[in-house]
C-alpha cells in the first residue's frame, strides 16, 4: 500500500505522466472529430466498433454511433486489462470511455436536433457549412488522415482506443503480425457488414441501398489510409541519413571533423577495391538529414575524390539516436 501511495505521488509530480494523459484524450478527441465531421455523416465504414457501430445506426437510427463503442468496447477493454497489464488497462479504459462520449457530444453539438442526429445529414451538419457530399473520395482521404493521426497518438501513449486496436495488439503479441496489419485485417468483416447493410440494404427498412460498391471503396480507401497514418505517427518519418564514405589518404582528417566538428563517432569497415584488390576501410556514419549538404561540403573540402554513397536510415537506436524499444512496445511496421 505504501508503495502504491508513493508511486501515484511521483506520477502526479511527473511532467511525463502527465503528458502522456493529455496526448490520449487529444489523440482521442482528433480520433472521434474524424468520424463525426467526415465518416458517420457520409455512411464509410472504417472498420473497428465505430464501423460496425456506423452499419448497426442505419438499421437503429436512435441510437448513436458512439453509444454503440460503448457496447463493443467493454468486453475488448477486459481484455487488454488482462493481458496488457493494469496501466495499460487504466489507459485503455480511460481512452474507450472518453472517446464515444466525446462523439456523441460533440454530433449533438454540431446537429441542430434530434432528428438531424438519427438521419446524420451532412447537408445538416454544421448548418450546412461543412457539406462534402460532392467529393467523397477527398473527404474519405480527410476523415482516414485525421482518425490516423488521432489513433497513432493514443497508441503511442502504449494505449489504445478500444475496439479493433485491441485486436491488433493482440495479434501482434500472439501471432508476430503488424500491429497496422492487424487493424487492417480485422477490420475486414466490419467493412463486409456495411457492404450488406448500408451498400445493399440488407436488414433496412423498405431494403433501400444507400451506394453499393462506391461507399466499400471509399471505406476501403479510408481503411488503407487510416492504416498508413498509424504506421507513420507510430514510427516516424526516416529523419537520419546513413553515409558510406571511401576516402583515399584523409582518414584522420575525417575522423577529427566527424569527432569534434559533428561530435559524433562512426565506425571503419574493412573492404577491398574489386578493380584493384586493395585493402580499404570504409567510414560507416550516421548523421540526421538536416546535417547531410554540410557533411557532403566538409567531404569535398577535404577529400574531392572521395566516394560517398547516402541513403535513408529507416530506424537508428543507440547514443544520440532513439533508445532501443522494449519487449512490449507497440510497432506499427
Amino acid at each position: 500500500m505504501i508503495n502504491l501511495v508513493e508511486t501515484l505521488k511521483q506520477n502526479l509530480c511527473s511532467w511525463s505522466w502527465w503528458r502522456a494523459w493529455l496526448m490520449i484524450f487529444l489523440g482521442c478527441a482528433i480520433m472521434g472529430s474524424g468520424f463525426v465531421f467526415f465518416v458517420n455523416p457520409y455512411n464509410f465504414v472504417p472498420g473497428g466498433v465505430y464501423g460496425l457501430g456506423i452499419v448497426l445506426h442505419n438499421i437503429f437510427p436512435s441510437v448513436q454511433v458512439g453509444t454503440f463503442g460503448y457496447m463493443f468496447d467493454v468486453p475488448l477493454m477486459l481484455t487488454a486489462i488482462l493481458v496488457f497489464g493494469g496501466q495499460f488497462g487504466a489507459r485503455t479504459v480511460a481512452a474507450a470511455l472518453f472517446t464515444p462520449g466525446f462523439m456523441n457530444l460533440l454530433t449533438r453539438l454540431v446537429y441542430p436536433d434530434q432528428a438531424a442526429i438519427e438521419s446524420l445529414d451532412p447537408a445538416l451538419l454544421l448548418g450546412g457549412n461543412l457539406n462534402l457530399s460532392g467529393d467523397l473520395l477527398f473527404t474519405a482521404i480527410i476523415g482516414a488522415v485525421v482518425i490516423g493521426i488521432g489513433q497513432g497518438i493514443v497508441v503511442r501513449q502504449q494505449a489504445t482506443t478500444g475496439g479493433t486496436d485491441i485486436i491488433g495488439m493482440l495479434m501482434q503479441k500472439f501471432l508476430g503480425i503488424k500491429f497496422s496489419t492487424g487493424i487492417l485485417i480485422a477490420d475486414g468483416s466490419v467493412v463486409l457488414a456495411g457492404l450488406l447493410v448500408i451498400g445493399f440494404g440488407v436488414g433496412l427498412e423498405g431494403g433501400e441501398a444507400q451506394g453499393g460498391w462506391v461507399l466499400t471503396l471509399y471505406s476501403l480507401i479510408n481503411i488503407f489510409v487510416a492504416s498508413r497514418v498509424v504506421a507513420r505517427v507510430l514510427d516516424g518519418a526516416s529523419y537520419d541519413k546513413l553515409l558510406f564514405i571511401n576516402s583515399r589518404d584523409h582518414h584522420e582528417e575525417m575522423r577529427r571533423f566527424i569527432i569534434e566538428d559533428l561530435d559524433r563517432s562512426a565506425t571503419y569497415i574493412k573492404a577491398r577495391g574489386m578493380y584493384t584488390g586493395k585493402e580499404r576501410e570504409l567510414i560507416f556514419l550516421v548523421i540526421s538529414r538536416k546535417e547531410v549538404r554540410a557533411v557532403q561540403h566538409k567531404i569535398r573540402e577535404i577529400d574531392p575524390g572521395a566516394f560517398v554513397v547516402v541513403t535513408d536510415a529507416y530506424d537508428t537506436f543507440g547514443e544520440g539516436f532513439k533508445p532501443l524499444p522494449s519487449p512490449d512496445e507497440i510497432k506499427a511496421e
